[in-house]
């Protein structure tokens, strides 16, 4: 499905309104974050932080190596 998004002025950016049925489809509403990201293909709008996987990486490999440390701080 494609939708038509109009640029608009929104005092001194640009801005686009986006369709419900697309805030439905990726489970937004007004107020939340979403992210354009860059592809192979041109841009995409998603609803979840990307780089978010990568941390969580990161988290379970210092997780895994500090357990012992971080158990004691749970404390």
């Amino acid at each position: 499905m494609t939708h038509a998004l109009k640029l608009r002025p929104f005092g001194s950016s640009v801005g686009v309104i986006i369709p419900k049925d697309v805030l439905g489809s990726l489970n937004v509403a007004e107020g939340d974050t979403v992210y354009l990201t860059e592809s192979q293909d041109g841009y995409r709008v998603v609803a979840h932080d990307p780089n978010f996987a990568k941390a969580m990486e990161i988290y379970k490999d210092v997780a895994k190596k500090y357990r012992n440390t971080l158990r004691e701080l749970a404390k």
